[in-house]
């Protein structure tokens, strides 16, 4: 009744007021008379005048910087994810998104459209907001910094990152005394030019390299602690040289940057002993997700805004005082995490990918038009390298490390990324450096951040080691060792029980490893203990209820496949338990085929769409996620198909073939540690035909009596109810599928075994 009400209200009003709209407009004909009206006369004019305000809304600035911004996302999302699957930082290809974007690619071989997208007049607003970018991405690298870690390993820290900073500043000096008649800009002097090139050798990006360590999964290692902190205390040392370098660009000489350095120094004093308090205090209060509402974003927020306005006032750039505002909010991982969350996905994802094709836009790779200049440009590219590579590992050796870690931290050290973009375009924009040296410099970035990765494989094949990844607990023979990977800690809960059910009895002769790996761009080097500790809680609490020694090994990955199937073989483990959770169940796979009962309609087709040769194995999610698992471990792989898993007491073991043979070493342990009753099935007479089987089988009914038995071949729908996992072989799985029984419907969880 009151959904026709509705209807005849709406009916109503929306025909009524159209009438009335009608007479009105009707009426409001007569009103043109008297006066000259223009009219397309034909069909051809009406179409001309669309053309002509379509064409005239394209070149409105707005519609412009859209176009700017949808293409740049779009090719710097491509590139990234091309060097990622090469091993390579995501920003890597972004830096050369920019390039091929610019004019030294894309404006050379298709300048008409390279006009179109970026036409001079444009160049000024995607600056700026490129620029907008830059503050809310330092402000979060502020913020990634953990001080902390400053106070408590700054010995050998700060002398490796100041070693890595006065050794290619003063190689930067120098090379700029050679330089300096050929490349300066007219009107520089010799100091501003040398103060610039000293300080564009001298920086380490501090992101990239956190990224690196994180990946490689030397985090939790003393070398991944000490290169952290190098980096950061390098972050803060160069920021703070850089500040006092524009500070003497602009004045025009030292004595007159005196009154500038003075007054950034009574900012920096101001922000640490008065602003840093008051947003503690409110951090404290506001370190919850409902709690951190708008007005109180809008307080920090707003004084990321005023430093950064602060210091570009003062005449130090408003990056500066955007990373100020980072490294001074409250120090509280949890209110940094939900605040980060707030600002980095605009500002990485959309703002940051501008900055990079501005710096590409300027960069013009068809200046090096001369060999001479390509020996230049190599030649400041060995001179970057050596001056970072070497005096950080000289002072790192010196300071007690090994030969290996002194030139892996040289080695990170080296790398310069966004981080050296962000100097040179300062540089650019306060006419210190031509375009010349800028691009030279440019390549300089791209080549020095791109070897970082090939020069740490070669250091590692050098020294005979592999980045310390395995623990040493796992390092051990003459053990059963089992690790499961898993996503989420439910599933992760789940497979722990499946574990423990294998090796209860045989804890001390036994290894059980919990591993979670997450996506490095999810990451933030502040939380990485955070994040640490909160996947792994439940998992540590669902041990100690199952009595269940665990070791734990948690990883930042950018390719999370790749890197569980290369830990599980580097620590020759003797099964690897995998888990796709309850979404096969509930969601885009088996969905609710797993979940039907005899009233859908033509179930076995559903079956085949959802789980046969169109789903697991072939162009499923399944396929994706586990292939590549299932082909290169070196060790039997479980995959579990979880249905609410509590304790496998009840199993079922199909044997389709001779094959399937090794499944009962496995049935033994779940008899032996967990006191499961293991039913076997014998659908294609596999096991009464072969006598070894047959004679195995028997062996364990004989030792334990009340815990095996053999099964009907036809298996019913009751007797799957009362069961609590089915252990099949991945050859059989992708048999039974094939036949699309009907028994499929009521299957329990299911561990699919690779041997």
């Amino acid at each position: 009744m009151k959904n026709y009400k509705n209807s005849i209200f709406y009916i109503s009003i929306t025909g009524g007021f159209s009438v009335l709209i009608y007479w009105i407009l009707s009426k409001g004909k007569f009103l043109e008379v008297g006066r000259e009206i223009v009219v397309p006369k034909s069909l051809n004019d009406h179409w001309a005048e669309f053309v002509d305000s379509m064409s005239h809304s394209l070149k409105e600035p707005l519609a412009i910087l859209l176009l700017q911004i949808i293409s740049i996302i779009l090719v710097a999302r491509f590139f990234g994810w091309i060097f990622r699957k090469i091993g390579q930082p995501s920003v890597i290809g972004e830096m050369v998104a920019g390039i091929v974007i610019g004019p030294s690619l894309m404006g050379l071989y298709f300048p008409e459209f390279f006009d179109t997208l970026f036409p001079v007049a444009s160049l000024g607003n995607l600056k700026f907001l490129s620029q907008i970018g830059l503050i809310f991405f330092m402000f979060v690298i502020g913020m990634e910094l953990d001080l902390k870690a400053l106070k408590n390993k700054a010995n050998d820290a700060v002398v490796i990152s100041h070693a890595s900073i006065i050794f290619p500043f003063t190689l930067g000096t120098a090379l700029a005394y050679f330089m300096y008649n050929q490349f300066a800009p007219d009107g520089v002097e010799f100091m501003s030019f040398a103060l610039f090139l000293g300080i564009s050798m001298s920086i380490t990006a501090f992101p990239v390299l956190a990224r690196i360590v994180q990946e490689r999964g030397i985090h939790k290692t003393k070398l991944g602690t000490i290169v952290i902190t190098c980096a950061a205390a390098d972050d803060i040392t160069a920021w703070c040289i850089l500040a006092t370098v524009i500070a003497i660009v602009k004045a025009g000489s030292f004595v007159s940057s005196l009154y500038v350095i003075a007054l950034a120094i009574s900012y920096v004093f101001l922000m640490l002993r008065v602003v840093r308090p008051f947003l503690e205090r409110v951090g404290q209060l506001k370190n919850s997700r409902q709690s951190l509402s708008k007005p109180v974003v809008a307080i920090f927020l707003l004084t990321l805004i005023i430093s950064a306005y602060t210091t570009e006032i003062i005449g130090i750039h408003a990056l500066f005082g955007a990373f100020l505002a980072g490294a001074i909010m409250p120090d509280n991982t949890k209110f940094r995490a939900i605040f980060i969350e707030k600002v980095e996905d605009v500002s990485v994802i959309i703002l940051l990918p501008l900055f990079f094709v501005f710096t590409g836009l300027r960069t013009q790779i068809g200046l090096i038009n001369d060999p001479y200049l390509w020996k230049i440009t190599g030649l400041i590219i060995v001179v970057a390298v050596i001056g970072k590579f070497l005096g950080s590992a000289i002072a790192a050796k010196f300071v007690g490390q090994n030969w290996r870690d002194s030139l892996t931290i040289g080695a990170l050290m080296n790398t310069r990324g966004l981080m050296e973009l962000i100097v040179l375009n300062i540089g650019l924009d306060l006419k210190v450096l031509s375009p010349e040296i800028f691009t030279m410099m440019v390549i300089m970035a791209l080549v020095t951040t791109f070897m970082t990765g090939p020069a740490l494989d070669l250091i590692n094949l050098i020294f005979k080691t592999k980045d310390a990844i395995i623990p040493e607990e796992v390092q051990v023979v003459n053990k059963y060792k089992i690790l499961f990977s898993f996503g989420n800690s439910d599933r992760g809960k789940s497979l722990l029980r499946l574990a423990n059910s294998f090796v209860k009895k045989e804890n001390t002769d036994s290894i059980v490893t919990a591993m979670h790996l997450t996506s490095s761009n999810e990451l933030h080097t502040f939380d990485l203990e955070e994040q640490e500790k909160k996947s792994f809680a439940p998992i540590f609490s669902e041990s100690k209820e199952l009595n269940q020694n665990i070791i734990t090994l948690f990883k930042a990955s950018n390719d999370i496949n790749t890197d569980i199937v290369e830990i599980a073989n580097q620590g020759e483990y003797d099964l690897l338990l995998v888990g796709l959770g309850q979404s096969i169940f509930e969601g885009t796979l088996l969905g609710k085929v797993l979940g039907f009962t005899t009233r859908i309609i033509n179930p076995d087709r559903l079956i085949d769409k959802f789980i046969g040769k169109e789903g697991l194995f072939e162009n499923s999610p399944f396929d994706e996620r586990t292939r590549q698992i299932i082909a290169k471990s070196k060790m039997p792989v479980g995959i579990l198909v979880d249905k609410d898993l509590k304790n496998p007491d009840k199993v079922f073991m199909p044997i389709f073939s001779t094959d399937d043979a090794f499944l009962i070493n496995y049935a033994e342990k779940l008899i032996y540690n967990n006191n499961s009753h293991v039913t076997f099935i014998d659908p294609n007479e596999a096991i009464a035909n072969n006598d070894e089987i047959n004679e195995k089988i028997s062996e364990i009914e004989q030792n334990s009596p009340n815990s095996t038995k053999m099964g009907e071949r036809i298996i019913k729908k009751d007797f799957l109810k009362q069961q609590d996992i089915m252990i099949i072989s991945l050859e059989s799985w992708k048999k039974l599928i094939d036949t699309q029984s009907i028994w499929l419907t009521n299957i329990p969880s299911v561990l699919i075994i690779k041997p």
